[in-house]
């Protein structure tokens, strides 16, 4: 399977998002090392996996989720 790496300016214009938010506030909270992006040769610059992405953003967020867990086992949608 073959992979399109993005730079960070790349993804932004991709997914409509500042590059600055992507740098701050979406590495490492929603998009992990390993999975959604990677740096080549140990170095500093990252290169996002756009098939990674593209998939987990697709998928949405989990209904499980969503709302606060009770001890019953059921949740709380406040």
């Amino acid at each position: 399977m073959s992979n399109t790496y993005l730079t960070t300016a790349e993804l932004a214009e991709r997914i409509k998002y500042d590059a600055r938010t992507i740098r701050e506030r979406l590495k490492d909270s929603v998009l992990l090392e390993g999975r959604h992006y990677l740096r080549p040769f140990g170095g500093r610059k990252i290169l996002y996996i756009w098939e990674s992405i593209e998939e987990d953003m697709a998928s949405g967020i989990p209904t499980a989720s969503v709302g606060i867990p009770l001890a019953s086992g059921a949740s709380c949608h406040g």
